[in-house]
């Protein structure tokens, strides 16, 4: 039987938190920079990574975004975020439990992630969602701040865990939003746009996905997609 693999993107793919990581980003400006931002980020958020995000919110609050002052900002924040996780409301998104644990039983798919979240993050969100247990590696934004490289680093990582080498045929990346699109498309993967967070169908459709769903509540048509 020929192996595949699934990576998933996090926020509005898997999971919705409530604007946690939001949230933990502007308690960073309010207590680390006495800057107190509202209720919402000046920044782009959706499909960006962890660390493009941090940059673009130092040079909003006029801070230099040098290696020090980026890593002070990413230590408050990840420090932060179980508070803001703990606000809620936090929840799985439309049948992501049976899709995680229907491949998870499966011999022949591996799943793992591709996020622009940093590790750490990844590992608060998914264990508060209860769900972290599932993934066997993944790529992060620690590893690139370019979403779009990202891809190679499951690669390697998928040889260095499993042993297996993965061509882009047998290669998903399910995300909700365009830069996932083309993230799977920088390494020739298959895709699978869903539209569970900022991004309606349509819009997601004109970027060209292998598929695109309202969301992942049929677990048997997302295994055909897989296994196709």
């Amino acid at each position: 039987m020929t192996d595949r693999l699934v990576l998933w993107d996090i926020d509005g793919t898997l999971v919705t938190t409530g604007r946690s990581g939001e949230r933990a980003l502007l308690a960073l400006a309010r207590e680390l920079y006495q800057r107190d931002l509202g209720e919402r980020l000046p920044v782009e958020l959706a499909g960006r990574t962890d660390r493009l995000i941090l940059r673009d919110l130092l040079a909003y609050l006029e801070r230099p975004a040098t290696e020090e002052e980026v890593a002070r900002a990413r230590a408050a924040y990840l420090a932060g975020l179980p508070s803001a996780l703990a606000l809620g409301p936090a929840q799985l998104l439309p049948g992501i439990g049976a899709a995680l644990d229907t491949i998870h039983q499966h011999p022949s798919i591996h799943q793992a992630l591709l996020t622009g979240n940093l590790k750490e993050g990844a590992r608060l969100k998914l264990t508060h969602m209860e769900i972290w247990h599932y993934f066997e590696f993944g790529a992060f934004a620690d590893d690139s701040a370019e979403r779009n490289e990202l891809g190679p680093f499951a690669l390697a990582r998928a040889k260095a865990t499993l042993g297996l080498e993965f061509p882009p045929d047998r290669v998903w990346i399910i995300g909700d939003t365009p830069h996932d699109v083309a993230c799977g498309k920088a390494i020739g993967a298959h895709t699978i746009a869903v539209a569970t967070g900022g991004y309606e169908l349509a819009a997601l459709e004109r970027c060209h996905p292998t598929h695109a769903v309202a969301n992942l509540a049929d677990t048997a048509a997302l295994l055909r997609r897989i296994q196709a």
